[in-house]
């Protein structure tokens, strides 16, 4: 035993007792080891010892990871072994018997149809019912209702007569009926999807036509009309009932956030008028970098209200964008051609067509040997691939200087525009216009051909600047209306009068008059239950 060389004496004791204890207890317990190891199985140290070397086994490594050592070729070989387990065991599909086959006796399956609860589609011959034994006699006449109602619906290129036709009115009524509508106003102005509620009466005879006893639709937004007989039996007679309509138009106001369309969206505007409104807004500035979060936008759409609860939007009359401490955006609606024009009076800008014909540029302006001539000499125009007949449209406005055959050009039309610039456009097969007419921009002058000196359809086009000859790709026109005189001082007048209107306002239902609230009269619950039946 060592002895400390420390020279607390107590402390020499001490270490020397405790050294001596833990020689004398080991022996102890290592008997008690012994006596363990040999004595009852331990499940839970097997089980301990077992998940200690599992978790030790790196069975599945990350196949992310060192790519290309042992232990991702160890990973790669687990993950095909366990695919190709999992198909080993892949189950089969083959068909399975659901149910027996029917006998191929005709009486018994006579017995299983007229038995069958099932629709008429699937083989019963009943429908949901049993099927009716001996003692079922049938009826000698069935009673009808003395009443039907129904809602027809006048359909995409449909007629009016034709309508009626089809729900049940007979052909002499129906012509009564088309002659009074006609009074009021032409059914071709009928909008489809227009709802026609119909009401027949008891059939006089079997096989008769059942008799109209009235019909109401709604004409236009601010009439319905009315076909009804004062007594039964009477003739027919139209009335007309005129509903009150508010046009006040639809101001949206709201800030610009993230997107511009969904705040408009959100803000309750239509689909169709925020179109729209990028469109014109996107003449002025760039939707991209020079519109910001913190902007506001402002339109406003034509509405129309009617007294009956009914709404109905048009289209975009004023597109307005305030931008803080720049210059605000106000564009208005104005004119038979609906353009948009600036608060100072200035038109939206249009620019030309690229082509007059939709195709390829098959060749273009420059020196080039001729295919029919044979020899080098300059082609003054360009040439678009396009079949025969294809439309051909003026790139811009004009006017015809000439309509008809120009020499190696064939049939031909030569327009002029603004400052010096004309255009011709040869092979035509035909020519829709004459000399002297004015065309607009897209409109169409004539149609692709072959006359002249050339190999194939096309159309050859050709642009003049004072006379001489230009290459036309490298021309784009550009038109801005202007407003003078009375014309823009009305323009400003119903830009400050628009401008007056309250975000908001037109959504507020329209009072009722006393007039319509005694026409109205008390509604019933029960009479909600009695709806027409729809006629498809």
């Amino acid at each position: 035993m060592q002895v400390s060389t420390s020279d607390d004496p107590e402390q020499v004791t001490a270490d020397g007792a405790a050294r001596e204890s833990a020689q004398t207890a080991a022996p102890v317990v290592e008997g008690q080891g012994q006596a363990s190891k040999a004595g009852k199985f331990s499940l839970a140290t097997l089980k301990s010892q077992v998940f200690a070397h599992i978790e030790s086994f790196d069975i599945a490594p990350d196949l992310g990871a060192d790519i290309g050592s042992k232990r991702w070729f160890r990973g790669l070989g687990t993950f095909v072994g366990l695919s190709v387990l999992a198909l080993a065991f892949w189950p089969d599909f083959a068909p399975l018997e659901a149910a027996s086959p029917l006998p191929d006796d005709s009486g018994i399956l006579d017995e299983y149809h007229s038995q069958a609860i099932l629709p008429l589609a699937l083989g019963a011959d009943t429908g949901r019912r049993m099927g009716p034994s001996n003692l079922v006699r049938p009826l000698t006449e069935a009673p009808e209702r003395p009443q039907l109602q129904m809602l027809a619906t006048l359909g995409s290129g449909g007629s009016f007569e034709r309508t009626l036709l089809r729900a049940g009115v007979g052909r002499a009524e129906a012509q009564d009926v088309l002659s009074l509508v006609e009074r009021a106003m032409p059914t071709s102005e009928l909008e489809p999807g227009t709802q026609i509620d119909i009401t027949l009466g008891r059939r006089p005879a079997p096989g008769a036509s059942r008799p109209l006893e009235g019909l109401k639709f709604r004409a236009r937004f601010d009439l319905e009309l009315a076909v009804t007989r004062l007594d039964p039996g009477a003739d027919l007679t139209l009335s007309r009932k005129i509903i009150r309509v508010d046009e006040t138009p639809l101001r949206i106001r709201g800030t610009v956030g993230d997107s511009l369309y969904r705040s408009a969206r959100a803000a309750g505007a239509p689909a169709s008028a925020i179109q729209a409104y990028l469109k014109a807004l996107s003449a002025q500035v760039s939707l991209d970098s020079e519109v910001r979060e913190t902007d506001t936008f402002d339109m406003i759409i034509s509405h129309r209200r009617a007294a009956t609860g009914e709404r109905q939007a048009g289209q975009l009359l004023f597109a307005g964008l305030e931008r803080g401490s720049r210059q605000p955006i106000q564009l208005m609606r104005w004119g038979k051609d609906g353009q948009f024009y600036e608060a100072s009076g200035v038109g939206e800008e249009r620019g030309g067509l690229v082509a007059p014909v939709p195709g390829r540029m098959s060749s273009s302006f420059g020196m080039r040997r001729h295919p029919i001539l044979g020899y080098r000499r300059m082609h003054s125009g360009v040439d678009f691939k396009a079949r025969h007949g294809t439309p051909i449209v003026a790139v811009t406005d004009g006017r015809v200087t000439g309509a008809g055959r120009m020499g190696g050009c064939g049939n031909a039309v030569r327009l002029r525009h603004g400052n010096g610039i004309d255009t011709r456009y040869c092979h035509m097969s035909r020519i829709a216009v004459r000399g002297g007419q004015s065309v607009k921009r897209g409109q169409v002058i004539g149609y692709v051909g072959s006359t002249g000196l050339s190999t194939g359809p096309h159309l050859h086009y050709e642009m003049y600047r004072g006379g001489r000859a230009v290459n036309p790709a490298s021309v784009q026109f550009v038109t801005r209306a202007q407003l003078s005189g009375d014309d823009l001082q009305k323009f400003r007048d119903a830009l400050r009068k628009i401008r007056t209107v309250e975000a908001g306002a037109a959504l507020e239902d329209l009072a009722p008059t006393a007039d319509e609230v005694a026409d109205e009269g008390p509604k019933r619950e029960i009479d909600k239950l009695n709806m027409p039946k729809q006629v498809s």
